[in-house]
């Protein structure tokens, strides 16, 4: 977990088919409120559709554009109420796998934000993934090879005021 960093720089480079496997892997293995699984990933390589999806949102979603390849993360309403919750799960599994193996990878948040032109993200997106409307997305992972090295955290980046014990 300390190596885990929101990388937004990559290189040309493509990530490996066993490395995006392991991350898909991760995803699925995430638990879900009464193990219903409602979501879907949807792996994005095609550099149109990326450079559409960066621009998903007004400021934070720029990385899609350059990245190898994006994870859209769609979880099914009709199969569970707990949508957010699952899909923030899987999310956060495959950043952490991604961190893992090598991988550089950010969330980008899609859900309740706007894009630059005050359209709903969550809208744009779904509309350019092609998907129902009993179909939510809260966010999506891109993912590449990192630009730069990157630096995990240390024991001492912890805020250890933000604990408490109650009696």
């Amino acid at each position: 977990m300390l190596k885990r960093r929101s990388v937004r720089k990559y290189k040309d480079e493509d990530i490996t088919k066993d490395k995006l496997d392991s991350i898909l892997k991760a995803g699925l293995l995430a638990p879900t409120s009464r193990n219903r699984k409602p979501c879907n990933f949807l792996v994005v390589e095609n550099k149109q559709t990326l450079e559409r999806l960066s621009k998903s949102k007004k400021t934070g979603a720029e990385m899609l554009a350059s990245c190898s390849k994006a994870i859209v993360v769609v979880a099914n309403t009709m199969i569970s109420d707990t949508w957010i919750e699952d899909s923030s799960i899987a999310l956060i599994y495959m950043h952490l796998m991604a961190s893992s193996i090598d991988v550089g990878s950010c969330w980008v948040q899609i859900h309740l934000r706007k894009t630059g032109d005050g359209k709903d993200s969550e809208e744009v997106v779904k509309e350019i993934v092609g998907i129902d409307d009993y179909f939510r997305v809260v966010g999506i992972l891109a993912l590449g090879v990192p630009d730069d090295e990157v630096k995990p955290h240390t024991l001492d980046d912890i805020d250890k005021s933000k604990i408490h014990f109650l009696v």
